[in-house]
C-alpha cells in the first residue's frame, strides 16, 4: 500500500511521537510529513478533528484517515506495511500478548514516576526512587540475556520502551541516581538501541529534555 498522504501530528519531546517515527523508519517509510502541535496553548483544529476523543498526539493520518494512540499506531504500521522489512510484533501469539502487556504496563506507570520531577516541589523521596528502580528492574528481568526484547530482532516492545531513555538523564540529575549502576543490562540495551539509525534520528536530545523540564517546573509553579 502506498504511503502517500501520510501525516504525523506530534510534539517534539513526546516519547509517544518518537515511537511512531522509529516504527516508520524501521519499515523504511521516510516519505511522510510531521505537524508539530502546541499542546499548551492552542491545539490545531486538525488535531481536534482527527482525535476528538482524547485530543492528544500522536495521530497518524493515512490517506485522510486518523489513527490515534501510539501503541495502536505501531500495530497499524506493522499491519499496513507488512511487506516492508520484518514484523514489529512477534509472530508467536503468546509473545505478541506478552509484548502488548509490557508496553501497556509501561504506559500506565512510567510517567507517573517521571512527572514528579516537575509536578512536586519537594525532593523525590528515597522510597519513590526505590519504586522507580523496582519498576525498571521488572523490564530488565523481562529482557534477560537477550539483545532486544524481541530476542535477536528489534521490535514492538523495544520501540515502545526506548523513547523513555531520553528522560533518564533528567531523572538522574534530579534524584542523584545512577541508573546504569542500578540497571546495567537495561542501560546496555538502551545504548544498543541508540546505535540504530531509526532510534538515533527519532529520539529528542536528553539535554534538551533536561532544559524542557525546567520550563515545565515554571509552568507548574514548582521551580
Amino acid at each position: 500500500m502506498s504511503n502517500n498522504n501520510l501525516l504525523l501530528l506530534e510534539f517534539w519531546s513526546s516519547p509517544y511521537s518518537a515511537r511512531v517515527k522509529i516504527a516508520l523508519q524501521e519499515k523504511g517509510i521516510v516519505d511522510y510529513e510531521c505537524q508539530h502541535e502546541d499542546l499548551f496553548n492552542a491545539k490545531s483544529s486538525l488535531l481536534l478533528e482527527m482525535n476528538p476523543v482524547h485530543k492528544k498526539i500522536p495521530v497518524l493520518i493515512h490517506n485522510g484517515k486518523p489513527v490515534p494512540e501510539s501503541l495502536v499506531i505501531l500495530e497499524y504500521i506493522d499491519e499496513v506495511w507488512n511487506d516492508k522489512s520484518q514484523n514489529l510484533l512477534p509472530v508467536d501469539a503468546y509473545e505478541r500478548a506478552r509484548a502488548r502487556f509490557w508496553a501497556d504496563y509501561n504506559d500506565k506507570m512510567f510517567f507517573s514516576f517521571l512527572c514528579k520531577i516537575w509536578r512536586q516541589k519537594d525532593e523525590i523521596q528515597q522510597d519513590e526512587k526505590k519504586d522507580f528502580i523496582s519498576f525498571l528492574k521488572l523490564f530488565e528481568d523481562e529482557l534477560g540475556e537477550k539483545p532486544y526484547f524481541g530476542g535477536n530482532n528489534f521490535g514492538y516492545l523495544d520501540i515502545a520502551l526506548i523513547p523513555n531513555y531520553s528522560w533518564f538523564y533528567s531523572y538522574e540529575k534530579f534524584t542523584k541516581l545512577n541508573l546504569e549502576a542500578e540497571c546495567p543490562k537495561l542501560i546496555a540495551w538502551a545504548k544498543r538501541c541508540m546505535k540504530r539509525d531509526s532510534v538515533n534520528k527519532s529520539l529528542p536530545n536528553e539535554l534538551k529534555i533536561y532544559e524542557y523540564i525546567f520550563e515545565l517546573k515554571k509552568r507548574f509553579g514548582t521551580d
